[in-house]
């Protein structure tokens, strides 16, 4: 990314902006001043967006470390649920079993 993207603001911030100044404009204050304004608030905007950003990563890296942390702590608790895959696996069969049965009987009543 260039240095030209990174300062240049959003459509919708830029018309925000210009929004916000244009409503606490004073009387006798000309139209570029009323822009000056405007590029002020387009830089807070921006100011604020980066450094919510800023705390998303670190909230971000922050709940990898624990995921990974609960991870490394609990390798038991992964033996349970593949046991527990494990048992299950025959009732599918058992129920195809069934269905089938069913099945046969139907066409030999008919």
């Amino acid at each position: 990314m260039s240095k030209k993207d990174q300062h240049t603001p959003s459509p919708q911030v830029v018309a925000e902006a210009e929004k916000i100044a244009r409503a606490t404009q004073k009387p006798g204050q000309t139209k570029e001043q009323t822009r000056l304004i405007a590029k002020g608030i387009e830089k807070g905007i921006a100011e604020y967006k980066k450094r919510e950003k800023a705390k998303a990563r670190e909230r971000d890296k922050l709940k990898k470390k624990q995921v990974r942390a609960k991870a490394d702590a609990e390798p038991e608790a992964v033996a349970p649920a593949e046991s527990s895959d494990a048992k299950s696996q025959p009732l599918p069969w058992i129920l195809l079993g069934i269905s089938w049965a069913g099945f046969v009987a139907y066409l030999l009543m008919a």
